[in-house]
């Protein structure tokens, strides 16, 4: 077997004759720039749950499968919007910054027994983050793609109409891969929609929030916070208002990333491949129309 570690500028030599491709830096428009190079590419395999930067009209209509890190980062992810949670509802951000200042003042906090979830996406993160928030007491609901009953869900809400469904809810949780639906889902609707109490979490894409909305929330007191692991430009512009909002707090893309992560990531890839040579199903096969992957995770594999 013939094994090639490239990067961005040599990926396109690195490419010719090559038929499957570990592709680890998953902000990577590469692929791409040298697609006409890939002819012999049958299989690609991103170290990320979300392949929204990968996907292009010419591999969608190929035939070349696309898999994911689907189950990498579920429950790491999941344990970083219940640490958001907490904090929000615990004032934790608050104490520090008035033990910064020397300052001793008592407060009330939240109780999350009771308290309102709304999770948008019904993929392994979501499904992760529900059950964690429901395990710590908070009432969950989850929004998707389309309305339905899902056994372990119960019943999904259709994304689409998000904002009717925000009425006396605590926190909204983004938890949805970047699709042409989901561009721009959180806008001044769905934010309006909240009460000003609520806390919005943002796991899934930066692109998934109409920044602009947001900020003009935060600036005028309509919205209590929220908690930003992603971003539509990243690294976040050391100008951007965003890093001084009101209730904001953000982290650099790293919810997901716990000690071990690049190794697991390794593992995972290594266990697909050796199914790819054995010519056996290939896990975590992405819908590439679709930009995530649906149901069990099988589908097209390669040739």
């Amino acid at each position: 077997m013939d094994l090639r570690i490239a990067t961005e500028a040599d990926l396109g030599e690195a490419l010719r004759g090559a038929r499957a491709l570990f592709l680890w830096d998953f902000f990577s428009s590469a692929v791409r720039d040298v697609w006409p190079r890939c002819g012999d590419l049958e299989w690609i395999h991103v170290a990320a749950a979300g392949v929204d930067t990968l996907l292009f009209d010419e591999l969608r209509a190929s035939e070349v499968v696309v898999t994911n890190a689907r189950g990498v980062f579920d429950r790491p992810i999941a344990e970083y919007v219940l640490a958001a949670v907490l904090a929000h509802a615990k004032r934790l951000h608050e104490s520090a910054e008035l033990q910064r200042r020397h300052e001793w003042r008592h407060r009330e906090t939240r109780p999350l027994r009771g308290a309102r979830a709304v999770v948008v996406g019904t993929g392994g993160i979501g499904r992760e983050t529900a059950h964690l928030l429901t395990t710590a007491g908070l009432d969950v609901s989850v929004a998707g793609s389309s309305a339905r009953t899902d056994p372990e869900l119960g019943e999904v809400v259709d994304s689409g109409r998000l904002a009717e469904h925000l009425a006396g809810v605590d926190y909204l949780v983004n938890a949805a891969p970047l699709t042409d639906r989901t561009r721009g889902l959180i806008d001044a609707e769905v934010l309006t929609a909240l009460p000003p109490t609520a806390h919005l979490v943002n796991v899934g894409r930066g692109p998934t929030v109409v920044e602009e909305d947001l900020l003009a929330a935060l600036q005028e007191g309509r919205l209590d916070g929220a908690t930003l692991d992603v971003f539509a430009t990243e690294p976040l512009p050391p100008d951007s208002p965003l890093w001084d909002a009101p209730g904001v707090v953000v982290s650099p893309h790293m919810s997901g990333d716990v000690v071990g992560w690049r190794d697991t990531l390794a593992d995972q890839f290594v266990a697909n491949a050796r199914r790819w040579l054995d010519e056996e199903p290939l896990e975590n096969v992405v819908d590439k129309e679709r930009g995530y992957v649906p149901g069990g995770g099988t589908g097209p594999q390669p040739g």
